[in-house]
């Protein structure tokens, strides 16, 4: 599933041909730059590299700087694998033109960090109770975490308070309302994770079609 690397830059409304405001983010979507590709009989696997905007030659470091020339290739800020066996090889250029309207595309992103929170935010808890009856200190405890006899313990996994944000998250099946290619420009239908001038990556959907023998 191929795709391309964008950087966000922002939320907007979108009205369609109905009237109806839509809420959607703004892509900044390539343009992206083959660098290598990768083959099974050489590598592995197979996959297409690609790089994303332009960085300059004195922050890099040498072994990425000998990657870059190696490809012929400036060096660039961003670099992500696409697997799979693509008709493209390096030194290609890609553009938005690989979308269209109204398809579905695969957004990953990093989320924003929240740093130490605790469970009502974290997990979303409802506090112990009312501050009520000597409890003005427990609207927002977790309260109980465990039996004191049996097990003697607190389970792995158990939601407490810590760190939240800052993951790896994909959103699936986000539509695009619409392309501008002269300035690289998508939206797409939704929220997406990240803060503005985060990098993005944008992946068609695939869809798996099953087929089964009804008897």
């Amino acid at each position: 599933m191929l795709g391309l690397i964008g950087k966000k830059i922002g939320m907007t409304s979108y009205f369609n041909e109905l009237g109806y405001c839509i809420p959607c983010t703004v892509i900044k979507a390539g343009p992206c730059t083959v660098l290598q590709k990768k083959s099974s009989k050489k590598d592995g696997y197979y996959s297409l590299q690609l790089g994303y905007e332009e960085r300059k030659k004195k922050t890099t470091n040498k072994p990425l700087l000998g990657h870059f020339q190696k490809f012929n290739s400036s060096p660039k800020k961003k670099i992500f694998e696409f697997s799979g066996n693509f008709l493209k090889s390096p030194g290609d250029i890609l553009t938005v033109d690989l979308f269209q309207e109204n398809d579905t595309v695969d957004i990953v992103g990093i989320a924003k960090g929240k740093g130490f929170q605790g469970v009502v935010k974290r997990h979303g808890f409802a506090g112990v109770g009312e501050k009520t009856h000597g409890q003005h200190n427990r609207s927002r405890a977790p309260g109980s975490i465990g039996a004191g006899s049996d097990p003697s313990r607190v389970f792995k996994g158990t939601k407490m308070a810590g760190r939240m944000g800052g993951k790896k998250i994909t959103i699936k099946n986000l539509k695009i309302l619409k392309i501008y290619l002269k300035r690289n420009l998508v939206l797409v239908k939704g929220a997406i994770p990240g803060p503005t001038n985060s990098y993005l990556l944008i992946k068609k959907t695939c869809f798996k079609h099953v087929t089964r023998n009804l008897e």
